[in-house]
């Protein structure tokens, strides 16, 4: 990601955040002040992207995979296949036991 990116990025967020509605003229304001350099298209992009989607869906779901629906939706036309290493994906390692003290045969209080 480009400094502009993120410089407008956190733009949005902060007119997001303080309930102004996000244009490029504000986004470019904010980023004046900033003191950093974007490219003439960042602020019109981002808000174009404001436009059309909710920024406070946008922020919400930062942490979900994007990968994981595509993945659903084939799963159905492979078969069986799929089907089987589901499970396998699911598995959790498990984790070594530490020793206790009885099973050293000592206590700290000994």
């Amino acid at each position: 990601m480009s400094a502009g990116e993120v410089a407008c990025t956190y733009a949005v967020l902060i007119l997001h955040d303080d309930g102004i509605p996000i244009t490029a003229e504000k986004i470019s304001s904010l980023v004046k002040a900033a003191g950093v350099q974007v490219e003439s298209y960042w602020p019109s992009l981002f808000a174009k992207l404001a436009e059309k989607r909710n920024v406070e869906d946008l922020v919400m779901n930062v942490g979900s995979g994007g990968g994981a629906a595509p993945v659903a939706a084939a799963a159905p036309s492979a078969g069986g296949a799929a089907a089987a290493a589901a499970p396998a994906a699911e598995e959790k390692k498990e984790e070594p036991k530490e020793e206790s003290d009885d099973d050293m045969g000592f206590s700290l209080f000994d």
